[in-house]
This record gives C-alpha cells, sequence and structure tokens, in this order.
C-alpha cells in the first residue's frame, strides 16, 4: 500500500465510571469533546431520548435561560455546542458535542479546555430542574419542536423512502423505529418523568468519553473527575436483540404520495456486521456494487440505461443491511429493478473488472486514511469498534481491504438477499 497512515490510537481509562479516550495530537487547533450516551432502541425509550436531547441542550442550572447558555458559548470564543441522537444498530445514542479552540492559539491567557468540560459536566450533572422536573416551558416547546421535526419527514421524499423501507423490512425489529421517536408518544411525557429517565441513564447506561486536541491526557482526566462528578457503580449492559435474520421472501411495497420522482429503495440482509472478520470483504462488495461514482448502480443503472436520476448503495453496518437507492421515472420500475437485480447476479459471479476492483480498493483505503484529518472521523472510528467488541486498528483494516479478493467477495454476495423492494410513486396509473 502506498502513503502513510497514522494509527488512531486513544488513551482509555475509567473516570466516574465512564469510558474516556484521549487523544493527544498537535494536528488541530481545536479540542473537541463527544460523549456519546447508549440505549437499547424500543419503543418504550425512543421517544424519550430524542425528547431528552433537546430538552438538554436548552438551559443547565449554571445557564437558565437559552439566551445565557448560547452567550456563554460565544464567550468560550465561539464554541461550537449539540446535542443530538442517532442510530447505531439496535442502538439509540445520545451525544454531547463540544468544540473550543485550543488556547494555545489565543493571545490572551485562558482556560478554555476546563470552561469546556465543565459546561459538558453541566449537561450531565447540573441540568436545570424545578420541582423534581425538567422546566415545563422547555419540555412543551420542545416537544411541539420534534413533533414538527417528525411530521416533516414526509417533506423530504428520499429520506422518507428511506425510514418507510427499513420500516417494512424490520417490522417488528427495534431498528425499524425512527430515532426521533413516535408521534404518538408525547403528548403523555412529562417533565417528571422525562427527569427521571435522564438520572437512569446517567447513573447505569454506557457513557463513552472522547477527547481530540493538543492535551495532556492526565489533566484532562483530572478535569473531567472534577467536573463531570457522576456517580455510576451499576453500569449496565444493554440488552439488545439478535441482529440476523434469514430472507424467506422477497417483499414488494409501494405507497403512493403526489411525487414528482419515483423512490426506488431496496433492501438487502448481509449477515455481516462490523465485528465479523469478513466486513472488510462486505465493503468492498458495497464499493464495487454503488458506493462510488464508478460503480455498477451509477453505471448501468443511471448511466448506460439511464433509468435513474441516481442510484447507489450504502451499509448500516452494525445492523448488516446493504440499502440500494434510486430515484427513477415510475413507468422505468420494473426495468430499474430488473437492471438492480443483474448488477446483484453479477456481483455473485465475481464479474469484477480489474478497474472497479482498483478503483474501489484505492477509494475506500483513501476514506479511511482521511480519518486522521478529522477529530469526528477518528472518534466515530474508535466509537465503532467500541460498541461491536471489536476495535480495529486503522492500519489492520486499510491491510484488510488491501487483501480482499474477487473470491472473498463473490463469498459476501452468497449472503446477500434481497428482503424488501420498496417504491414510493405517484398517485397516477401502473408502474411498467
Amino acid at each position: 500500500m502506498s502513503g502513510q497512515t497514522t494509527e488512531i490510537s486513544f488513551q482509555s481509562s475509567q473516570v466516574n465510571g465512564m469510558n474516556v479516550h484521549i487523544l493527544p495530537t498537535a494536528k488541530f487547533k481545536t479540542t473537541t469533546i463527544v460523549t456519546m450516551i447508549e440505549q437499547a432502541l424500543s419503543e418504550e425509550n425512543v421517544t424519550k431520548t430524542a425528547l431528552l436531547a433537546m430538552v438538554m441542550k436548552r438551559a443547565t442550572a449554571r445557564f437558565p435561560e437559552t439566551k445565557r447558555l448560547r452567550a456563554h458559548l460565544d464567550f468560550l470564543y465561539g464554541a461550537i455546542f449539540d446535542v443530538d441522537v442517532m442510530k447505531k444498530g439496535e442502538r439509540q445514542v445520545l451525544q454531547i458535542y463540544m468544540e473550543v479552540p485550543n488556547e494555545k492559539y489565543l493571545s490572551k491567557d485562558a482556560t478554555l479546555l476546563e470552561a469546556a468540560i465543565q459546561f459538558v459536566g453541566d449537561m450531565l450533572t447540573r441540568p436545570l430542574v424545578e420541582n423534581g422536573a425538567f422546566l415545563k416551558k422547555y419540555v412543551t416547546q420542545e416537544k411541539e419542536t420534534l413533533r414538527k421535526r417528525m411530521e416533516s419527514l414526509i417533506d423530504d421524499k428520499m429520506k422518507y423512502a428511506n425510514q418507510r423501507v427499513t420500516e417494512e423490512m424490520c417490522k417488528g425489529e427495534p431498528f425499524s423505529l425512527l430515532v426521533q421517536g413516535r408521534v404518538e408518544d408525547l403528548p403523555s411525557i412529562t417533565g417528571e418523568e422525562l427527569y427521571t429517565y435522564f438520572q437512569e441513564l446517567t447513573a447505569s447506561n454506557p457513557i463513552n468519553m472522547f477527547v481530540v486536541g493538543d492535551v495532556e491526557p492526565q489533566n484532562v482526566s483530572e478535569i473531567i473527575r472534577a467536573q463531570v462528578p457522576l456517580e455510576r457503580t451499576n453500569v449496565k449492559a444493554l440488552q439488545l436483540t439478535n441482529t440476523a435474520k434469514q430472507v424467506s421472501a422477497e417483499r414488494e411495497v409501494i405507497d403512493r404520495l403526489d411525487v414528482n420522482q419515483a423512490k426506488l429503495n431496496i433492501g438487502c440482509r448481509t449477515q455481516i456486521t462490523y465485528k465479523d472478520d469478513d466486513y472488510p470483504a462486505l465493503l468492498m462488495y458495497n464499493g464495487v456494487l454503488g458506493g462510488f461514482p464508478h460503480s455498477k448502480l451509477f453505471v448501468n443503472v443511471r448511466e448506460k440505461e439511464s433509468l435513474a436520476y441516481y442510484a447507489v448503495s450504502r451499509l448500516e453496518s452494525h445492523k448488516g443491511i446493504l440499502m440500494m437507492m434510486s430515484g427513477i421515472d415510475v413507468n422505468k420500475y420494473q426495468r430499474a429493478v430488473e437492471i438492480i437485480k443483474e448488477q446483484l447476479d453479477l456481483m455473485g459471479k465475481g464479474s469484477i473488472s480489474d478497474e472497479e476492483l482498483g478503483l474501489t480498493r484505492a477509494t475506500l483505503s483513501n476514506q479511511f486514511r482521511e480519518l486522521t484529518d478529522s477529530a469526528r472521523g477518528m472518534i466515530d472510528f474508535t466509537y465503532n469498534g467500541v460498541i461491536s467488541g471489536r476495535k480495529r486498528q486503522l492500519t489492520e483494516l486499510l491491510q484488510a481491504i488491501n487483501d480482499v479478493t474477487i473470491d472473498e467477495i463473490k463469498q459476501v454476495a452468497d449472503k446477500v438477499k434481497i428482503d424488501t423492494i420498496y417504491l414510493l410513486r405517484d398517485k397516477k396509473g401502473e408502474a411498467q
């Protein structure tokens, strides 16, 4: 392999019952702090977790008004801050993001690192609470904001189609849930219930805190110990459902809305996740199939046949799902499905050109190398290893990608099965 790769090497320890991962590097002029709190995806908690993220970032005990909280971020030299949720396999992850300039690059004496960690500590240990409840005003406002966000999903037809195929494909599985939750849950959630839930999460759910920047690890750990005084003596292991599911039959689902361009999404089960030995071969499989502009879907479905406005595939590596997505003229539906299936057949036969193989290998390798240029990229890479139970080294993964053979891609192809074909189309006529 050409090109140098810097290994992603966090120093990990336990501080106040949290897993703290610190990466000292002079590469960046900012310090990035990301805190991940895990929850098992479930109907019971999905909406509460999403709402909690929104309420948390409105205020703290130290900054009881949103305006004052934002003013403090400005005081910290324009610190970047957010709290949101994401879905990784059957996990819903609440994440607190904080990025501040490194004080070494400021002309004035400043203790920005400590101030930033203190602010994260405010989120985790010093929330704004009255009579054992989050403020009703903020809870009410954020419930309405969250409701609008969920209901607006239908306005983004690409995201809507992706959620609908996920719901149909994973019916009865936690992964089918929208990460923002369910509208019907919102009316009954109270400030008291939400604060109780916050206490449970911060007391006993897995928490991983990452710090990347030109910092001294021992100093960072001491600041976290002082500024994030969590009492966590009984951290629970999440009870996650089995991610593997065999496909018994291909399903077709058609929704009709007022759309100008139809959305064709095809969901496949791969039976392979991040922790598995054949994950690098799955990355290569997806790259050859639809991950890049040189891939089979783009070239054959979009370019040669002019059947689609876009045609891509992507992986959900913690769930073992491959999703093919395209925007088509609805009268080309049957032909588009036919051509897409032909590309899957070619993958199964190992009909992959040297150019497809070489471009995919090079593009994937470049993507992973570029992670070292981004604090967030290095955090996400390491966190994938933490939650999957397989902490991959970057150099190891790059070597594995370089070593993948066509036979190994064919073995992956044998596992990939179409589960659900989903079409979002207009309300007129029949698809051809």
